[in-house]
């Protein structure tokens, strides 16, 4: 189906997904990673976009986001993939575009989805078989949600916030999180959301939101069947 308009209200969160050109490597080396999260970082200050959870992989990055005016998140990615590009093309002697596209991105529900979010990002290390823990995997925000690892890139969301008192309560609690695996229903749920910009949530979040939008936020009763496990969508 053709990808729908995007929608962007300030204030509601955002799983974001941009892929490298044709699946290829868009980090190579750990300075590549580094320099990626330092531009994500910068842009991410400048054009006022709440960064909660991410996840740098070899030829993909997800961002869980929640902008404060509604141009915020296209400004973001525009300047860091300007940027960005513009660094890794001078480092490795090339020319032409590294991304896929346009990057892809869903509204998500605060109360009962978003922590999923969280949680199917930092485990897409995990899926990949990189790493047999989220701990183990460096480019990632989970050292930063689970265990208090300081990080300039990371504002917790409000929902992240209510998982306890103090930050120890809330981080065990986060790492409680991630004993429980995500079943295929949940996976493709939130993969099919990425692929059609489709809401993430409740009918009535979806509901509210189109209402809010004025444009279509759910799957039509013929829509595309949600897929299996696919390996190249982690």
């Amino acid at each position: 189906m053709p990808r729908l308009p995007r929608s962007c209200p300030a204030g509601l969160p955002q799983h974001i997904i941009q892929r490298g050109n044709n699946r290829q490597p868009c980090f190579a080396t750990a300075d590549d990673f580094r320099v990626y999260l330092a531009r994500l970082d910068e842009a991410s200050r400048q054009y006022c976009v709440d960064i909660h959870a991410y996840v740098c992989m070899t030829n993909h990055v997800h961002l869980l986001v929640s902008p404060r005016d509604t141009s915020g998140i296209s400004a973001m990615m525009q300047a860091l993939g300007r940027d960005y590009v513009a660094w890794f093309n001078q480092r490795y002697e090339r020319t032409g575009t590294l991304w896929e596209g346009r990057f892809r991105s869903c509204l998500i529900e605060s109360e009962h989805y978003l922590l999923r979010c969280y949680r199917y990002i930092e485990l897409n290390p995990v899926r990949a078989g990189m790493v047999s823990a989220p701990r183990d995997y460096a480019w990632s925000s989970f050292l930063c949600n689970a265990w208090g690892k300081p990080s300039g890139i990371i504002v917790p969301h409000e929902q992240y916030l209510r998982l306890g008192k103090n930050p120890e309560a809330r981080m065990a609690a986060y790492r409680d999180l991630f004993r429980e695996v995500p079943d295929y229903r949940e996976l493709g749920e939130i993969r099919q959301s990425l692929n059609t910009g489709l809401a993430f949530g409740t009918d009535q979040f979806k509901q509210e939101i189109e209402a809010r939008c004025g444009r279509r936020l759910r799957a039509g009763m013929r829509g595309r069947r949600i897929r299996s496990f696919d390996a190249n969508e982690r």
